[in-house]
C-alpha cells in the first residue's frame, strides 16, 4: 500500500486544458507550502502529462505561474504525482514513458488515496 496523502488533488485534463492543469498545480503546490503531505492524482487523459517535458509550454498567464514553475517546486517541496495505470495504458503510454519521479496507480489506490485524506479537489 502507497503512502496516503493529507490533500489529494484529481486531474483529469491534460494539454487541452492548460487552465484546469494550473488550478491543479496551484493548489498542490500551496497544500506543500501549508506544511500538508498532497498527491496529484492524474486520471484520463491527464496521463499524458506524465510523459517529461509535457508541461513545457503550459502558461496561462499571470497571475498564475507556468504549470513547470509549479510542478518542480511542488516536487521539491515532497509533493508526489501518482498516474493512473489504466489510464495510461488506454491512452497508449507505458510506465517507462513515465517520469521516473512519479509513482504509477491503481483503482485501489486511487480509493485509498481519497479515502483517507483530509480534503480533497477533484479538477472536471
Amino acid at each position: 500500500m502507497l503512502k496516503p496523502a493529507d490533500f489529494v488533488a484529481t486531474v483529469f485534463d491534460g494539454k487541452s486544458n492548460p487552465n484546469k492543469v494550473t488550478v491543479t498545480f496551484t493548489m498542490a503546490l500551496n497544500a506543500v507550502q501549508k506544511g500538508h503531505s498532497a498527491m496529484v492524482m492524474l486520471m484520463v487523459e491527464a496521463v499524458e502529462l506524465g510523459v517529461p517535458g509535457a508541461t513545457n509550454a503550459m502558461d496561462i498567464g499571470q497571475p498564475f505561474e507556468p504549470v513547470t514553475t509549479l510542478l518542480e517546486a511542488y516536487l521539491a517541496k515532497g509533493g508526489r504525482v501518482g498516474v493512473c495505470k489504466s489510464c495510461m495504458l488506454h491512452n497508449g503510454l507505458t510506465a517507462e514513458q513515465m517520469d521516473p519521479r512519479y509513482e504509477i496507480i491503481t483503482a485501489p489506490d486511487v480509493i485509498d488515496f481519497l479515502m483517507q485524506a483530509k480534503g480533497s479537489l477533484q479538477i472536471t
